[in-house]
């Protein structure tokens, strides 16, 4: 491709330039074949032994595209196994990269290929300079014959000859190319002025060039229809290449021909340009996509994960993002490598992060199987133990310990567990069946129990003789009954102590009331017996007053010391309590007592 096609290629063109310029026929690697969809490294390193075994040229794009597209998998593959290797609880420090065969067939084949096209490019490089030698020659020659109407007529059919060798030479070097043509054009011209003898032979051949040429022109024409825009452009070069290798036409229509062919390929040089433009445009939004990419998982590494959940959903996030780089494009090619290696170096990061939180947690994984093992061989040393009390303590202190250690690997785990639970198992199995007689006989108290408090909730809702008595008879019974079912117990004990409160606090006030009536019934009679009768009751009463006084203090006192962190002292400080009510219900009545005497003294 010479300066001119790669200044349009750029965009750096004028529009003079792109429509005065005549295009050199495009280099190889400016092909337009769609790329081929290679799915494994074989079948590339296929590929390079295909085109070194048949001596093919292939194009750089190609070439390219094999190397890309193979670096491409070997990475993804070289990280798979890495990626493989940690989760299996591989050490990181110790990972070593094995030979790829592939790789090392893929580089000589290469290798091939690239010594082949450095030896070619210089062969050709030297047959272009060839070339142009000739084409000087050539053109030197046709200028010595148009000197003179005399000398152009005389040489007519050299002229033509030097015409056909011309044609028949092919590519010089890009930068001569154009400034080769226009000396061409220009002493070839210049010989068809002097041709004045042989004026039909001229007529002639300027009808047939415009034919030729008019043809050219409607084929850049068509030129614009074609869907392809890079087919189209490279078709226009070899009609470029045409239209040089055909003479002049006639004076008056040289410029108006040049002006149409000029005109058509203005059209496809601009579609052309915009198509490159466009993929510019779209590269630049693929490199904005791609460091938006990069952006996320450069967030991701700086993120604290502190358990293995974490990391996977953060691996998880990695590999999407790793997918939605590959449906992205290229990104300009100043910019398209840099940009991976960040890319890459950022995914690196994340999998080394990861790799180090896994290393640490199997060290971790290693000091918890410890600890469980420990456990597991004291609970199989108690499991046979028939110190059902001290040994059952120490058991469940053994599970509550299991509870507090952190996890081990799935597989290790369950095995331990497994151990640890036959072990418990066994000792409880055997500690139950042994109690299996004692469960019986608590059941049957806790049915005994349950039968009494019907009774007390019984008395409670009706009105019966002797209620005092027959409430103490029941709770009497109920104190000689044992244990129940320690499941049992503290509702039991709760639905207990509601039905004996509210029978002892209607007990106290109906008794209380009697009390005071008949008090008061035969303290008429005390009366009778004088004044100083009155006064020895109401000191006796006042005594009892006092008595009950300091007896309801002391009780208190104590009350202060009880701990009512167990089920036995909330039990006793419960019964000190109903004491305490009691006294102050007896310390009431007394009280209503005194009241009644002074009542009557009055």
């Amino acid at each position: 491709m010479d300066a001119q096609e790669n200044a349009l290629m750029e965009g750096k063109l004028s529009e003079e330039q792109l429509t005065e310029a005549p295009v050199e026929a495009c280099d190889a690697s400016e092909s337009n074949a769609k790329p081929r969809n290679y799915k494994s490294k074989a079948e590339i390193v296929e590929r390079l032994k295909e085109i070194v075994g048949n001596g093919e040229n292939p194009t750089k794009e190609e070439l390219d595209h094999l190397k890309t597209t193979f670096y491409k998998l070997h990475i993804a593959e070289r990280e798979s196994k890495q990626k493989a290797y940690l989760e299996s609880g591989g050490d990181p420090d110790k990972y070593v990269l094995t030979p790829d065969e592939d790789e090392e067939v893929f580089k000589a084949e290469m290798g091939v290929i690239k010594e082949r096209r450095a030896k070619l490019f210089l062969e050709q490089e030297a047959e272009k300079q060839e070339n142009l030698q000739k084409k000087l020659d050539i053109i030197e020659t046709i200028k010595n014959m148009a000197i003179s109407p005399e000398e152009a007529n005389k040489n007519y059919n050299a002229f033509k000859e030097l015409q056909q060798q011309w044609k028949d030479i092919k590519s010089v070097p890009a930068d001569k190319a154009n400034e080769l043509w226009r000396n061409y054009q220009l002493y070839v011209e210049q010989f068809y002025d002097q041709l004045h003898l042989n004026r039909e032979a001229r007529e002639y051949d300027f009808k047939k060039n415009l034919s030729i040429k008019t043809q050219l022109c409607e084929a850049a024409e068509k030129l614009a229809t074609e869907n392809d825009v890079i087919s189209a452009f490279h078709q226009l070069q070899e009609l470029h290449q045409q239209y040089r290798e055909t003479g002049p036409v006639a004076k008056e229509l040289r410029e108006e021909i040049w002006a149409r062919f000029k005109a058509a390929s203005t059209i496809i040089n601009k579609r052309h340009q915009q198509h490159f433009e466009e993929l510019r445009a779209k590269e630049e939004e693929n490199l904005k996509r791609k460091t938006e990419l990069c952006e996320q998982v450069e967030a991701i590494v700086q993120g604290e994960y502190t358990h293995a959940s974490d990391w996977e959903k953060q691996t998880k996030e990695i590999i999407g993002i790793q997918a939605e780089w590959k449906k992205i494009g290229f990104a300009p090619q100043k910019m398209n490598v840099k940009i991976f290696e960040r890319f890459r170096a950022a995914c690196d990061s994340f999998f080394a992060q990861k790799a180090a939180f896994f290393k640490n947690m199997k060290q971790v994984f290693n000091e918890n199987i410890a600890k469980k093992q420990a456990l597991v061989e004291q609970a199989e040393a108690l499991m046979d133990s028939t110190d059902w009390k001290t040994t059952s303590d120490k058991m469940i202190a053994l599970q509550k310990e299991w509870k507090t250690i952190g996890a081990v690997p799935k597989k290790v785990g369950d095995e331990l567990w497994d151990k640890f639970l036959t072990a418990c198992n066994k000792f409880f199995e055997a500690r139950n069946a042994t109690n299996a007689g004692t469960r019986n006989e608590e059941h049957a108290n806790l049915d005994k129990k349950k039968n009494i408090i019907a009774q007390l909730k019984e008395l409670a809702t009706g009105v019966a003789d002797d209620l005092q008595a027959k409430v103490q008879s029941l709770v009497e019974e109920y104190n000689t009954v044992g244990h129940v079912p320690y499941k049992e117990k503290d509702k039991l004990y709760q639905e207990y102590h509601e039905i004996l409160d509210k029978l002892y606090n209607d007990l106290h006030i109906s008794v209380a009331k009697k009390r005071l009536d008949n008090f008061k019934n035969n303290l008429k009679n005390v009366a009778k017996r004088g004044e100083e009768a009155l006064d020895n009751e109401r000191a006796r009463l006042m005594r009892r007053y006092e008595g009950i006084k300091q007896e309801i203090n002391t009780y208190e006192n104590n009350l202060g010391f009880l701990n009512a962190s167990s089920k036995k002292g909330n039990s006793l400080i419960e019964e000190m309590n109903h004491k305490v009510q009691k006294l102050k219900d007896d310390m009431e009545l007394v009280k209503q007592k005194i009241k009644a005497i002074d009542a009557e003294n009055k």
